[in-house]
């Protein structure tokens, strides 16, 4: 028999919960466990672990690097057009949920958050990996010259310096991810594990699908290719509902396990992606609908013939993280909680 890589969970069995002694109730304060901890809503008002542990230094230097990030762009290296703009709501959105996080975690107020803080955290950290990382790629390559006009290099060697601080914070959003991940034989929320961070991947790269779909793709010319966009909104649609319950909380009040419905969830995506992985190119480069190669002359960014490309390079990616999130959950228990 195969053996289970662990136990993972947003909740703990009830009967694997340590009992305390009893303790007296006293007006106006929080009960105290017999090892003399405090409840989670009262004690020390700041954290120190946020600071101290591991996972509170990545965020830091998360900080730090954004900071520096955002400040070298408004200061000199600036952006334009729609890459460049991109890239600046990519910093400037995960430098003040970084924020946010650090400070919610040191002064505890996440604890009357109603979400699990700990798979909201896993989540962002992994979205704000492959969000950066985009950044870090889109940046240079659009904005970055070889050459100085006029002589002038001061703003290229400033877009050299965002670069890499931008591949510095994507490091340090990534180690944030390996801290946090799930272990063998760990109990941890859903979104810790491996098939929940292909969760994020997933829906990331139907992200970057819908991008190539509406610069010029040329999908409503066919039948085939507006089911494929279907496929594509569909799987999407899924994936960020069953990351928007688990980061709400909401899978115990499912009247059907949630670890079901996610797997036939994701071997339904397999299939469609699969179907669409076969649609896509014969509809877009054969030469009875479309080209085989790409158009003389075809202006570049401007090209249909290049998003239709990018469009059937993701989804194959795609159905490769499906495929890989499949054959994870297979080997994951979900034990629950009421």
């Amino acid at each position: 028999m195969a053996r289970k890589e662990g136990i993972y969970s947003k909740w703990k069995a009830a009967d694997d919960v340590p009992k305390l002694s009893p303790v007296p109730l006293f007006s106006g304060t929080q009960p105290v466990s017999s090892a003399g901890n405090m409840d989670s809503h009262s004690g020390p008002y700041l954290n120190v672990n946020a600071i101290a542990s591991p996972v509170g230094v990545a965020r830091l230097w998360q900080i730090i690097f954004g900071c520096v990030t955002v400040s070298l762009v408004a200061h000199q290296a600036g952006f334009s057009a729609a890459y460049g703009t991109f890239c600046m709501f990519v910093w400037c959105f995960c430098f003040a949920m970084t924020i946010c996080i650090f400070t919610l975690e040191f002064t505890r107020l996440h604890t009357y958050l109603r979400i699990s803080w700990d798979n909201f955290t896993i989540s962002f950290a992994m979205l704000a990996t492959l969000m950066y990382v985009t950044a870090s790629v889109v940046y240079p390559v659009y904005l970055l010259q070889n050459e100085c006009p006029y002589n002038n290099c001061e703003v290229r060697n400033y877009r050299i310096a965002v670069t890499i601080f931008s591949c510095l914070a994507f490091f340090a959003y990534a180690a944030e991810v390996f801290l946090t991940r799930a272990k063998p034989g760990q109990i941890v929320g859903y979104m810790a594990t491996v098939s929940g961070l292909l969760k994020i991947v997933e829906a990331f790269v139907a992200c970057i699908i819908f991008g190539a779909l509406v610069n010029g793709s040329q999908y409503n010319r066919h039948i085939a290719t507006q089911y494929c966009v279907v496929v594509y909104s569909l799987c999407f649609a899924l994936t960020v509902i069953v990351v928007c319950m688990t980061v709400s909380g909401k899978t115990a009040s499912l009247k059907c396990p949630f670890d079901r419905l996610v797997v036939i969830y994701t071997f339904l995506a397999v299939l469609l992606y699969t179907s669409t992985a076969v649609i896509w190119p014969v509809f877009c480069f054969d030469k009875k609908y479309g080209s085989p190669s790409r158009p003389y002359g075809c202006q570049r960014g401007k090209c249909p013939w290049d998003s239709q490309l990018v469009v059937a390079i993701f989804t194959y990616i795609n159905l490769l993280l499906y495929i890989a999130d499949l054959v994870y959950s297979q080997r994951i228990r979900f034990i629950s909680q009421p």
